[in-house]
């Protein structure tokens, strides 16, 4: 359900990655894909040269040359430049306080991809319509009280999802306990897309 302007959102609900806990596996990118956008199996996003998903795989090297790996999505950002960026409002808030775009009223101008600091946003070749996390059967997932794919489909539960305004949720429980960290936190964006740097 879309936020009213001035209404304050109901839920708080954020994405938390546990770095230290994954594998690398990409079990999460193949579910994201599969659940929200199955036509899209086995062909690559131009200019990210991996699977077509709501979730971005990022391979570089440390200081040290070694091997890093990011995974990077839709930070559900507070204060979304996407969501100002919008000319048709299509890119809104819901009371869940996710971002989430209306197909009905896109028109795929790509304004809200150009607008994305954190470049997770991909055309749909066939819609002409910006995806991004997360889909509309993740969505269908969440309204039912369940978690993301994701979610479910890590076998090494370094994902969560839930709600930071409740204390008792697992996400507000890890990111209480462990060291974590934000992408692009001087961008004001305010994201609600942690990164747990360790498990002990």
């Amino acid at each position: 359900m879309r936020l009213r302007r001035g209404q304050e959102p109901t839920r708080r609900l954020a994405h938390v990655w546990n770095e230290a806990n994954c594998t690398a596996c990409g079990a999460c990118i193949i579910a994201c894909t599969a659940t929200n956008a199955p036509e899209m199996m086995h062909r690559k996003e131009k200019g990210w040269d991996s699977l077509a998903s709501n979730i971005r795989r990022i391979e570089s090297q440390n200081a040290q040359g070694q091997p890093t790996m990011m995974l990077n999505q839709c930070q559900h950002c507070e204060d979304a430049p996407c969501v100002h960026t919008c000319p048709f409002g299509a890119v809104h808030y819901t009371t869940d306080g996710l971002v989430d775009i209306d197909e009905r009223l896109c028109i795929g101008c790509s304004y809200c991809v150009a607008a994305c600091p954190y470049n997770v946003r991909w055309m749909h070749p066939e819609t002409g319509l910006p995806n991004k996390c997360m889909g509309s059967a993740c969505l269908e997932l969440v309204a039912a009280n369940q978690q993301p794919a994701c979610v479910q489909a890590c076998p090494a539960n370094a994902r969560d999802f839930g709600d930071l305004n409740d204390p008792s949720s697992s996400v507000s429980q890890t990111l209480r306990r462990l060291p974590n960290r934000v992408l692009l936190e001087t961008a004001g964006t305010k994201p609600k897309y942690f990164i747990v740097e360790s498990s002990s």
